[in-house]
């Protein structure tokens, strides 16, 4: 059985998300303080975080912070806030995926699910070596993909979970070009739920860390009117 923490202040909300994941067949645990949540993320083992921004002791993208170079789970970020730089922020720090409030119980439940069965989908076929070699070489860019680890020049940067999926699917699929619902459907795994402006979001974070001049991409090309295609 799937563990979920929830890491929200308004009890109501977080009793409601519990009962609906519970009843969905998740375990999910409650707490309301920021600092107090990510001590449960580092004693305890869980499958996926609910996250709310606004919270006290220390907010969510702190949190974000704080667990990226730990924790190698899905992050769904929840907040009454619908200013765009507070989405841009989260996704940045490596959440997979946002939702504001209000929200329906049960659209929670179905990005839960969708998130939990992507993220198992993408391990197993990393483990499991299915995509061709384990380690990919392209003009002093290597990924390592069994340790998920990226090199450039030799030096390691470090990517957020989905940055690390986004820019191996693109190099396994050299000089194709995906538009953003097609990668946001192939990478996140998800049709018609959360927001595939996330793929813009991701492929500014990755090019900042792997491009000598990210205005000037030498990896992955945007191809105008029609989507990213990574050059080789």
């Amino acid at each position: 059985m799937k563990r979920i923490l929830i890491i929200e202040d308004d009890v109501s909300i977080a009793e409601l998300q519990k009962d609906y994941l519970e009843l969905a067949d998740f375990e999910a645990d409650i707490c309301p303080n920021g600092l107090d949540g990510l001590n449960m993320l580092k004693e305890k083992e869980y499958d996926l975080l609910i996250l709310d921004i606004m919270l006290p002791g220390m907010d969510g993208l702190e949190i974000l912070r704080s667990m990226k170079d730990e924790k190698d789970i899905p992050v769904l970020l929840v907040s009454a806030k619908k200013e765009e730089i507070d989405k841009i922020k989260g996704l940045s720090l490596g959440a997979d995926d946002y939702i504001t409030k209000p929200f329906s119980p049960g659209e929670l439940v179905a990005r839960v699910k969708a998130h939990l069965e992507n993220y198992e989908r993408l391990k197993h076929r990393f483990r499991d070596g299915l995509n061709r070699s384990n380690t990919l070489t392209i003009r002093g860019l290597k990924i390592e993909k069994d340790s998920r680890r990226v090199f450039v020049n030799g030096q390691e940067v470090n990517l957020a979970q989905k940055e690390f999926d986004l820019l191996t699917y693109l190099a396994q699929n050299p000089n194709r070009v995906f538009g953003r619902d097609e990668l946001f459907e192939r990478v996140w795994g998800l049709e018609a739920l959360g927001d595939s402006a996330t793929v813009t979001v991701h492929i500014a974070r990755v090019r900042e860390k792997i491009e000598s001049d990210p205005s000037n991409p030498q990896y992955i090309e945007t191809v105008w009117g029609a989507g990213y295609r990574f050059r080789v």
